[in-house]
């Protein structure tokens, strides 16, 4: 078989596929296991709270980074060495005897996501040319949304049925799948030898880790002032200003020094020095494609967080039904996949992003209609199933649209900025979603139980502690004879939150789809693009 031959560079796309939904799975299966995890390491809530989020933190503070990596030392290489350590993290995750050790692999782990997502991006882009290259992003972007959607009924699923250990143990061999498909079937990526902006790269971890802390930790230690003390390595922030509003400032100051020294340096005398050549930002399809990339992640990513919460706690689902429910979001997204092979000769990426983030806004607002405290599993099915059509559309080929005319040669970093704005776009996104949410079931909770006649104190006491367990408190309430009105209560205005973020999703989505018409139709489609070369 020849090293060019459609069929190794297919055999390539299952490993770049398999190693995407690795990080992805990652992402939301340890939201399910975090129970188990709590009762069988003794961890506080602090240290439960860093296991969940120092993935994310990690993961897109290295995204520029090891996307301009990829462009010096080849993809290929990049991304195989960020299996391994993947894979060798989750060993350690697996084996973790304490809090500690599993908030290090934690750690590490987000460091090997970080080199895997934009090196499958720079690799799809320079392997792929014409119409196998919106194929093979479909592929991309469905693998995207399915491991999303399949993680958190994995992760339900081991943790009842064998030990949380496995949602880690479980990567190790498919880090050697990937790694051995890897190695045979993906071309060797070229090299291009430079110096790295050890300062540009300081100010890109620290500006980009502060904001995702910050989005991902908002609602929890407050956006102004702390309300919740933060804990960590032994220090305690207990009052004044919020920690994040501090990271926020800090951030915004460590990415504006960021811009600034890399617009110096591109405009130098050394512009292959630079983290981040700014003049990506003149191609239009980059700079309004990565716009609408962040609008998406807004109102894509948060209705699957807050999702299996109203599923558990309203509906009386157990996690592992709560996440199956959630395939119907997967089933959507290989049906998109593979409608994406016809169409792509018929439809440009552009166009099938538009149609992609109509059906998934339609499917938000379905979801929305019908949700209520009986809702019918086939009714949910369904309008997930829309939305997971919409994702395998548009998830996949924004991506093409955004890269499609950046040159080969800043493949990796322009793939290292998409990615970066996707993940940081999909934190706010969740934050906002749940932002939304909790406000809309403490806020219509407690109308409701002041206007059955409780006293206002007492209604916003039951409303608080509703909203602040996530929930979790309604089966107890329902438990007890004296407050079971509460906990039906409680669920109307848990469905009311969920409605909300829903139609709050839909908009964003709207919101993107108006974006994409400041985004013109790719000069190069990738037709006149060759692949790498061994």
């Amino acid at each position: 078989m020849s090293t060019h031959s459609p069929a190794r560079r297919w055999l390539g796309l299952i490993a770049i596929a398999l190693g995407v939904a690795l990080i992805v799975v990652d992402t939301t299966i340890v939201n399910v296991i975090i129970p188990p995890i709590i009762e069988d390491l003794k961890v506080n809530a602090t240290q439960a709270q860093w296991i969940q989020e120092s993935y994310a933190i990690v993961f897109a503070a290295l995204l520029l980074l090891t996307g301009r990596y990829s462009d010096i030392l080849g993809a290929r290489r990049v991304f195989l060495s960020g299996v391994v350590v993947f894979g060798t993290t989750s060993l350690l995750a697996g084996l973790a005897p304490g809090g500690g050790l599993l908030i290090l692999a934690r750690f590490m782990q987000g460091a090997g996501a970080a080199m895997i997502l934009p090196t499958s991006l720079a690799l799809l882009n320079a392997t792929f040319t014409g119409k196998a290259r919106g194929q093979a992003f479909a592929v991309w972007g469905s693998t995207i949304g399915a491991a999303a959607a399949f993680g958190p009924a994995l992760g339900g699923w081991l943790s009842e049925h064998a030990s949380w250990r496995w949602a880690f143990g479980i990567n190790i061999p498919l880090s050697l799948l990937i790694l051995a498909g890897g190695m045979v079937f993906l071309a060797r990526s070229p090299q291009k030898p430079a110096r790295i902006d050890a300062a540009g790269a300081a100010l890109s971890i620290l500006g980009l880790g502060l904001l995702a802390f910050a989005l991902v930790e908002g609602r929890t230690y407050g956006w102004l002032a702390t309300i919740e003390p933060l804990e960590i390595l032994g220090f305690t922030w207990g009052g004044g200003p919020s920690p994040v509003l501090v990271a926020l400032v800090l951030s915004a100051l460590a990415l504006i020094g960021f811009v600034r020294r890399q617009a110096v340096l591109t405009r130098g005398a050394d512009p292959g020095k630079a983290l981040m050549d700014v003049r990506l930002f003149s191609i239009s399809s980059f700079r309004n494609g990565n716009i609408a990339t962040t609008i998406i992640g807004l109102g894509e990513y948060g209705i699957i967080a807050v999702l299996p919460l109203w599923l558990q706690f309203t509906l009386g689902y157990s996690a592992v039904q709560a996440g199956l429910s959630l395939l119907a979001v997967a089933v959507g997204s290989f049906v998109a996949s593979g409608a994406s092979f016809g169409l792509a000769a018929k439809v440009s990426a552009l166009g099938l992003v538009r149609i992609g983030l109509a059906l998934e806004a339609a499917g938000l607002v379905v979801l929305g209609l019908i949700a209520a405290t009986d809702s019918p599993w086939w009714t949910i099915a369904g309008a997930l199933c829309l939305y997971g059509v919409g994702v395998g559309f548009a998830t996949a080929q924004v991506t093409n649209v955004v890269l499609a005319d950046v040159p080969e040669t800043s493949s990796g970093q322009g793939s290292g900025v998409q990615s970066a704005f996707r993940q940081l776009g999909s934190a706010l996104g969740i934050a906002v979603l749940f932002t939304v949410f909790f406000t809309g079931l403490g806020a219509n909770l407690q109308d409701t139980l002041t206007t059955s006649g409780l006293p206002v104190a007492q209604s916003e006491q039951l409303a608080r502690t509703v909203a602040d367990s996530a929930g979790a408190a309604i089966a107890p309430l329902a438990a007890d004879p004296n407050t079971a009105a509460v906990a039906t209560a409680a669920r109307e205005a848990m469905t009311g939150g969920l409605a909300l973020g829903a139609y709050v999703g839909a908009g964003f989505l709207l919101l993107a789809l108006l974006a994409t018409a400041a985004i013109p139709a790719a000069r190069n489609t990738g037709r006149d693009r060759q692949p790498a070369h061994h």
